[in-house]
């Protein structure tokens, strides 16, 4: 199996070629410098959620695009196995569990996270919502200034299309998350 390096090296390259854009201009548009995206497309940089979200915004494609296995067979991801991306500022990882094939719009992913400084995401493409289903631990999650504290079995949806949080109150804290676009 690929490892997500080369999956993201692979993919970035591919999109930003198929975008017709420069490492220098794919930089610009995505605020990062152009060392970053050149070690990423060579597969040697280790990308934060934010810099991936940032990419993928800058080239028009969701965040699954970036880090997906694109398998057709049955996929199984021990959880032994889990090749999350960390995130910049939290104690936080996301890991792509299933991407929407072409023509659906929602991605599924395994959040883990311990208590620190809060996950907060910058609002997503426009008709974004999330659905966020806590496994274990406890945490604070939804709009900001809109956070209510789920517990293991809780269930919420919120608007993805709005800066919201995702803050660990327990350590070992973790979730399901939906990102469903319409």
């Amino acid at each position: 199996m690929e490892d997500l390096r080369t999956r993201i090296a692979r993919t970035l390259r591919r999109e930003r070629e198929a975008a017709g854009l420069s490492v220098s201009e794919l930089a610009r548009r995505a605020g990062i410098s152009k060392a970053t995206v050149s070690q990423l497309e060579s597969g040697a940089g280790n990308p934060s959620v934010e810099t991936l979200w940032a990419l993928g915004v800058a080239l028009d494609v969701p965040f699954a695009v970036l880090v997906d296995q694109q398998a057709n067979a049955p996929t199984l991801i021990r959880a032994v196995d889990l090749a999350g991306v960390p995130a910049a500022a939290a104690a936080y990882s996301a890991t792509l569990l299933a991407a929407s094939p072409p023509g659906a719009r929602r991605d599924l992913y395994l959040i883990q996270a311990d208590p620190g400084k809060a996950r907060v995401s910058d609002p997503h493409h426009p008709g974004t919502t999330e659905h966020v289903i806590l496994i274990s631990g406890e945490a604070q999650v939804g709009p900001v200034g809109e956070t209510v504290t789920l517990r293991p079995g809780d269930y919420l949806s919120y608007p993805g299309d709005a800066p919201h949080i995702f803050e660990a109150a327990a350590p070992g804290t973790s979730a399901v998350l939906i990102s469903e676009l319409r």
